[in-house]
């Protein structure tokens, strides 16, 4: 299953069903599970752990160092989750001593010419679209999808079944079940389509929408928001998630579009 022209450390663990092909280099201290395939010139780095049923396109380099001035060549990791797929020259850099790890969840994809840093935690099942770049230590909710050409500030959260538009510049964390649109970014309503194709009912649905209609309709601020919905909306998971999330940010969230912002529409 590898081809005469690839290169495999003596010190990697590859699993016996492991399809590589030509040109591709896999350095020592790598993982690679059963059933995934390694396209041509590709370069696996030290400390790389690639799961099951995997699928890694030419030219991508994974697990190399992180780009951060304070790296000292610390032992550190890249951690892919099983049936992700990385798509052509995707660069995903290791870990540095804060977190330890970049790690990517099961069933992602990683779409062409895209970048993650350091140190960023993306969940299971999401999407990031061609030539979107993430900075470091950026965290990613389950389900939640970034579309082209995106630029992600570091230390940004995005919370769980989110989407955020293409060409957006991701400086503010993204709260759970919305759609950032627009520039600045900006709070784009609830994502109905993804959240019915993820099996949500209309009657959550809409319980999410009373939710953010309380925080971004009503003209009141942060705090009061947050006070409102506890005290008059039916606890749920959803509630308190998203109440939790906005009251942790330490970023700030991203606002409501106002009218004559700059945006280019």
């Amino acid at each position: 299953m590898t081809h005469p022209y690839t290169y495999i450390d003596p010190n990697a663990s590859v699993a016996p069903n492991v399809k590589i092909d030509p040109f591709t280099v896999i350095h020592g201290d790598v993982q690679i599970g059963e059933g995934t395939w390694i396209g041509s010139n590709v370069t696996i780095m030290e400390g790389t752990r690639i799961g099951k049923n995997c699928r890694v396109f030419p030219g991508a380099v994974l697990g190399a160092v992180p780009q951060d001035l304070k790296f000292n060549g610390e032992k550190t990791y890249v951690e892919i989750g099983d049936n992700t797929t990385i798509r052509e020259f995707v660069t995903i850099n290791r870990g540095t001593t804060e977190k330890g790890k970049t790690k990517l969840g099961d069933n992602c994809l990683i779409m062409a010419y895209s970048h993650i840093a350091h140190d960023c935690l993306i969940g299971n099942n999401c999407i990031m679209s061609n030539n979107s770049q993430m900075a470091g230590h950026v965290i990613m909710g389950d389900y939640s999808w970034i579309a082209g050409v995106c630029a992600i500030h570091q230390f940004v959260h995005i919370g769980q079944h989110s989407f955020i538009a293409g060409g957006s510049l991701v400086s503010k964390d993204v709260p759970p079940y919305i759609k950032a649109i627009r520039n600045p970014l900006s709070y784009g309503g609830v994502n109905s389509v993804g959240l019915k194709r993820r099996g949500f009912s209309i009657d959550k649905i809409n319980h999410i929408l009373d939710i953010y209609r309380t925080i971004y309709n009503k003209g009141l601020n942060v705090t009061q928001a947050l006070e409102f919905i506890e005290e008059e909306i039916p606890a749920s998971d959803e509630r308190d998630e998203i109440v939790t999330f906005i009251r942790d940010s330490t970023r700030g969230v991203i606002k409501r579009y106002v009218k004559g912002s700059f945006d280019d529409e």
